[in-house]
């Protein structure tokens, strides 16, 4: 009588082929749970958060209403009038995990983050100490659970992979899933080609008839690299339960923010800038040391209050200790003064090194940086003098006017604009011959309008109707009496002329409703003018030299 023989390798072949034995730890929905405690939202409401105008992640009570992921907002909206609808924020998402991941290494070290929400770590070591798999991940539940972090999920395999896997199919009864050595392929078998997560080969995949991960692991593998490529071959080798991937150790990096406390509170703002000198001193005196600058800084004030108040400083070429204390000064007073009230006594305030960089990145070139160095220094010295939206750099923004492209940014904050500017403008002014426009860009954007009369040959004025329809051709201007106004009786007749260009913003809203149209004059000086005219007032708003 013959006997079969099982094909399952055996723990001795999985560590001859590479493989490992990994943990799988996965926070279901944690996106959800990341900015609902951002923005202090209750988890079990209606959550859904959005990236790139789709649903990334939903809670389960969204999920009840029909909302599921990659849905547009309108549609998701449609399905769950109650919805709260939450931005996905990367920096959120990861800043959230941190504390989580410091949490589980208190019970062992190596792990590795995957991304926000899930981790890795090597089973071996944890189930040797706490006696098996399942009771190490059990444990490292438990942990989460008195963490405030429930409905965990445990995946255990032979590869990150099979483990990721392996979670996923982990319920709220049975939190862990154990998939025995050597099993990994027939447990990925029957799941689907889409859980390789990679849309380009699954749809040519499915073309081809494999709908699931062992239809595409029967395939030899010469054929597989030959077919699909290396990147094929990988997804091939994932399919056949060959994951021989290592559990890469997360580095910690070194703690560079610094904390101080008030006992009692202090309510005045040069107080708070001299007792914070010494720990600025501390924490570029840390950078240093470790061959670093910092470009760019968040400082968080707690108040009595119990109020956070937080932002980011960004610096143009990095942060001295003289830097740090002005940026915290500028962030208490405002627009106050050294000695101003603050709203509420600050008792605590951070600073923590949102980016810092290599000295090395920032090094001078090989003839020197000092003109810019000279320049830095000169406008920070202005700044800390005047306030700190005194000295401002234009950052081109979006609009229909040539006024409303220009933001001014305060010196050392982020570029950005008010406004985007790679949005659609209807009604926008030609952006310049650059643009494949041939008419110039003005040289001289008046801050406030100029009044002005424009008037038609028979010296009636010029109007224009809904429909954009001139009463007449302006013949001359007049600019009517203003302060900043020196020649305000002189006429300037007008020799030639082109528009209207009309814009029409928010036309349903009868109070906000703006109907505008622009001109562009010519006049007998050899000057050229940009005209508006809102409802029946006429503007000058830039003048080309």
């Amino acid at each position: 009588m013959a006997t079969s023989t099982s094909t399952r390798p055996t723990p001795g072949a999985q560590q001859e082929r590479g493989l490992q034995r990994t943990m799988v730890i996965w926070v279901p929905d944690w996106p959800v749970l990341a900015a609902a405690s951002a923005e202090g939202v209750p988890p079990e409401t209606p959550l859904a958060v959005l990236q790139k105008g789709r649903v990334l992640a939903t809670s389960a009570a969204a999920r009840a209403e029909g909302v599921r992921r990659g849905l547009r907002a309108r549609e998701a909206q449609s399905r769950c009038p109650e919805l709260v609808v939450l931005k996905y924020d990367p920096v959120v998402d990861a800043r959230a995990f941190d504390p989580v991941i410091s949490c589980l290494e208190a019970l062992t070290p190596g792990i590795q983050v995957i991304r926000p929400g899930m981790c890795a770590l090597k089973a071996r070591g944890p189930s040797r100490y706490y006696g098996s798999e399942p009771a190490a991940a059990e444990k490292l539940l438990d942990r989460l659970e008195t963490y405030d972090v429930p409905g965990s999920r445990v995946g255990i395999a032979d590869g990150p992979f099979a483990a990721e896997q392996a979670a996923r199919a982990a319920s709220a009864q049975t939190r862990v899933r154990v998939v025995p050595p050597g099993g990994s392929a027939e447990f990925l078998a029957p799941l689907s080609i889409d859980t390789l997560e990679r849309p380009a080969l699954t749809d040519l995949l499915r073309r081809l008839g494999l709908r699931s991960l062992g239809a595409f692991a029967r395939l030899p593998a010469a054929e597989v690299l030959a077919r699909f490529g290396p990147d094929g071959a990988f997804a091939h080798q994932l399919a056949r339960g060959d994951d021989d991937r290592p559990v890469v150790v997360r580095q910690i990096p070194p703690e560079l923010t610094r904390t101080l406390d008030f006992e009692p509170p202090v309510d005045r703002v040069d107080q708070v800038a001299f007792a914070i000198r010494t720990v600025a001193d501390e924490l570029i005196g840390r950078l240093s040391a470790l061959g670093l600058v910092c470009t760019t800084l968040r400082v968080e004030v707690g108040t009595e209050s119990g109020r956070i108040h937080e932002r980011e400083w960004l610096h143009p070429r990095w942060f001295s200790a003289t830097d740090v204390v002005d940026r915290v000064r500028w962030q208490l007073q405002g627009s106050g003064t050294a000695t101003s009230e603050l709203t509420s006594p600050v008792v605590r305030l951070r600073l923590i090194p949102e980016q810092a960089d290599p000295v090395g990145a920032h090094a001078d070139a090989l003839w020197g940086g000092g003109p810019d160095e000279r320049i830095h220094r000169a406008l920070s010295r202005v700044q800390s003098m005047l306030g700190h939206g005194a000295v401002v750099t234009p950052v081109i923004s979006g609009g229909r006017g040539y006024a409303e492209r220009q933001t001014l940014v305060p010196w050392g904050d982020p570029p950005t604009p008010h406004r985007p500017p790679d949005l659609p403008w209807p009604g926008s002014l030609p952006a310049g011959p650059n643009a494949g426009w041939p008419v110039p860009v003005p040289t001289t954007i008046y801050p406030s309008p100029l009044a002005a009369l424009v008037l038609a040959a028979d010296g009636r004025q010029v109007s224009v109707s809904a429909r954009g329809v001139l009463s007449g051709a302006p013949a001359a201007f007049r600019l009517l009496p203003a302060p900043q106004v020196a020649d305000s009786n002189k006429l300037y007749p007008v020799t030639a002329w082109t528009g209207p260009w009309p814009v029409e913003e928010r036309w349903w809203d009868e109070d906000v409703g703006n109907r505008l149209a622009r001109f562009q004059l010519v006049t007998a000086d050899g000057r050229a003018w940009l005209a508006a005219i809102q409802n029946t007032q006429w503007w000058i708003e830039a003048s080309y030299d």
